[in-house]
């Protein structure tokens, strides 16, 4: 017999109750399953608050490399995914990608002593021991001025992968040049060569959305997420991670309008008035809704059954390396 919502959220609440599980839930998560977060945030923040929990099991919905975060953080904890859904920007790089990139700057001229990557967090753990291999680090949204601020100290080339918008748009924060990698530039003339991958849901919002927004409304304010276009970002009252996205919006006097470019769950709970997507279409991330409460409460049951489903797992030699790429990112 097919359980309703409510049903589900009763099931899911007493096997809570019963298991040494917490549920850990992505900001972009589906209304029905990020309330049934004991913790909630963006993923640094997830895998940074579940490394202080002290329950057995880890049950995170979100995406795959979010979930290998928290196990490279926490290698003795049992991480579990509702569902296996891949984040689509973290599957355009892979090891093999990655050291094809690096070998485009040595045949441009740069050696790799000359190279520090950096690596957003959005990728899977390969790629961030790969970066940490080379002596490389992770960085957030939220961090990545100052995680690059502090790598060009050393001199070298930015190798940032695998979002060019996120790069693009810190390098003009800071006054920099960026190239992406096969778009004819050289890359030895720039600071912060990036790697052509993106995030599909960002790359919805148009400078015509901002235009039709500030004629329609005067005085609206428009904040935007920093994987947005370039373009976007330097039309936009306000650029900054998921977490500064919501702080900055939540703060503003309740009769200010305002249009903001990320994902459209995330929007839709902010505030009930003055609040508006900027898309004419729904800005939905389909592999973060494809998490259901059945699959919540599947999990949670395969868990007490002593045979747990979808168990993220990541080798020693990589957990290494990618945890050694985060920790020098959280010691800035």
């Amino acid at each position: 017999m097919q359980l309703t919502t409510e049903q589900l959220k009763d099931q899911i609440n007493e096997y809570k109750k019963k298991l040494s599980v917490t549920v850990v839930a992505h900001f972009y998560q589906r209304d029905e399953v990020f309330e049934m977060g004991d913790i909630t945030g963006d993923s640094l923040e997830l895998a940074m608050k579940t490394k202080a929990d002290t329950a057995d099991y880890v049950v995170f919905c979100g995406v795959g490399f979010m979930g290998q975060s928290v196990k490279v953080l926490s290698p003795h904890k049992r991480v579990v995914m509702p569902k296996l859904a891949c984040c689509a920007m973290a599957t355009m790089i892979d090891g093999t990608q990655f050291d094809a990139s690096v070998k485009a700057l040595n045949e441009a001229g740069i050696p790799n002593e000359n190279i520090l990557p950096i690596t957003y967090i959005n990728s899977n753990a390969e790629v961030k021991a790969k970066v940490g291999q080379m002596g490389g680090m992770v960085c957030t949204s939220s961090n990545a001025k100052k995680i690059i601020t502090t790598a060009l100290e050393e001199g070298k080339k930015i190798l940032f992968v695998p979002d060019r918008c996120l790069g693009q748009n810190i390098a003009n924060q800071m006054g920099l040049k960026s190239c992406v990698l096969g778009d004819g530039t050289n890359v030895a003339d720039a600071d912060i060569i990036c790697f052509n991958g993106f995030c599909s849901v960002h790359q919805l919002f148009t400078v015509d959305d901002i235009n039709f927004y500030r004629k329609k409304f005067p005085g609206i304010l428009i904040a935007v997420h920093p994987e947005c276009d370039p373009a976007i970002c330097s039309a936009s009252d306000f650029v900054g991670s998921t977490s500064q996205l919501i702080k900055y919006i939540t703060e503003l006097p309740e009769d200010q309008k305002v249009a903001v470019g990320t994902e459209f769950n995330l929007v839709n709970r902010l505030r009930s008035k003055n609040t508006y997507v900027l898309s004419s279409t729904k800005p939905e991330c389909p592999t973060m809704n494809e998490t259901t409460l059945q699959d919540v409460y599947d999990v949670l049951k395969s868990i007490d059954e002593g045979e747990p489903l979808n168990e993220i797992k990541v080798d020693a030699e990589t957990q290494k390396w990618a945890n050694i790429a985060l920790e020098r990112m959280l010691a800035l």
